[in-house]
C-alpha cells in the first residue's frame, strides 16, 4: 500500500479504529519511518470541512506537542494538513477512568485511589507550570493502564492561565467544559488559573469514591446552577469508608470561591499526603 492511499496518513499506516468520538476517531497505526505502533487522531470524514472541529483538533495538537511529562500523553510533531487534519501520539491503549468506573465500580478503583490522585496532580501541576489550564478535567480524560500508569489527554479546551481582574463573558459567549465537572469561574467567564482544574479534579475524585458525580440536575441549566451555588453532598454519606478529614479536604477543593481552595494543585497534593482517605484501606482484589 503506497503513501497517499486511503490507508495512510503521512508516514502512518492506519490499522484499525480503537475509539469513535462525537467528531473524531482514534486509530491504531504503524509508523513506517520509526517502526513503532502509534495512535492517530483524526476527524470523521464528514467533519473535514468543519472549521470549529478542525480548530479544536489543531489546538489539541499545538498545545500537546509542546508537553513532555510521564503522566501526559506524548503527541508527536507532524506536518499539519488542514485538508485532512490529524496528529499522532504515543500508543497507550488503556481505558479511561470513566470506563474503569463503569466496568468495575468504585470498589475496584478504591485500592488505587491514592496512586490516581498522585499522578493526576503531577500531570496537572506540570501543565499549570507550562502556563496552561486544562479546562476539561474529568474521568474521561485520564487513561489508566492495568499496571497503574496514568496519562492525561485532550487539550482542545485548554487556555492560558491568567491572573488579575476578572474578565466576564459577553452574553453571546458560551463557557466550554463538561457540565458535571466545570468550575464556577468557567461558567462565570472569569479569568482562569490552576484552581479551576482543581475544582474539576475534586469533582472527579468525588465520583471515583461515590460512584457518581457530586452534582446532577433535571436539566442542563439546573446542573450548571448547582455548580455555581450548591454544596456537594458529603462523601461520608455516600461512602462510609471515607474519613471526615478527606471529606473536608475535597469539599474545600470544591469551594465556589476559588480563594478558599488550595492555591495550587501541588499544595492540595501536599495536604492529601498528610491525611487518610479511607478508615480501612481497601485491599487489592486477587486476580
Amino acid at each position: 500500500m503506497a503513501r497517499g492511499t486511503p490507508g495512510y496518513l503521512g508516514p502512518y499506516r492506519l490499522l484499525n479504529i480503537v475509539h469513535t468520538g462525537h467528531a473524531s476517531l482514534i486509530w491504531q497505526a504503524y509508523d513506517d519511518d520509526k517502526q513503532r505502533i502509534v495512535g492517530v487522531k483524526t476527524l470523521h470524514e464528514a467533519d473535514y470541512g468543519n472549521r470549529e472541529q478542525i480548530n479544536f483538533l489543531r489546538r489539541e495538537y499545538t498545545i500537546g506537542q509542546g508537553l513532555h511529562h510521564p503522566n501526559v500523553v506524548e503527541i508527536y510533531p507532524v506536518q499539519w494538513d488542514s485538508r485532512q487534519p490529524y496528529f499522532a501520539m504515543e500508543w497507550f491503549s488503556s481505558p479511561n477512568l470513566k470506563q474503569r468506573l463503569n466496568q468495575g465500580g468504585r470498589d475496584k478503583l478504591a485500592p488505587f485511589f491514592a496512586n490516581i490522585v498522585e499522578q493526576s496532580c503531577r500531570a496537572l501541576s506540570y501543565l499549570h507550570n507550562q502556563g496552561w489550564v486544562h479546562c476539561d478535567v474529568k474521568p474521561d480524560n485520564f487513561l489508566l493502564s492495568d499496571d497503574g500508569e496514568l496519562k492525561l489527554i485532550d487539550f482542545a479546551l485548554a487556555k492560558r492561565a491568567k491572573r488579575g481582574v476578572a474578565k466576564w463573558l459577553t452574553p453571546k459567549a458560551k463557557p466550554q467544559g463538561t457540565k458535571s465537572y466545570i468550575s464556577p469561574e468557567q461558567l462565570r467567564g472569569q479569568t482562569l488559573d490552576g484552581r479551576a482544574d482543581l475544582y474539576s479534579l475534586a469533582c472527579m475524585m468525588h465520583e471515583l469514591l461515590a460512584g457518581k458525580p457530586p452534582f446532577t440536575g433535571t436539566s442542563a441549566n439546573d446542573l450548571l446552577n448547582k455548580q455555581i451555588r450548591s454544596l456537594p453532598p458529603p462523601l461520608e454519606a455516600l461512602n462510609s469508608n471515607v474519613t471526615p478529614e478527606f471529606t473536608a479536604l475535597i469539599r474545600r477543593a470544591m469551594s465556589k470561591n476559588r480563594e478558599h481552595r488550595s492555591k495550587t494543585v501541588d499544595d492540595f497534593l501536599m495536604e492529601f499526603r498528610m491525611i487518610r482517605v479511607f478508615k480501612i484501606q481497601p485491599p487489592v482484589e486477587k486476580k
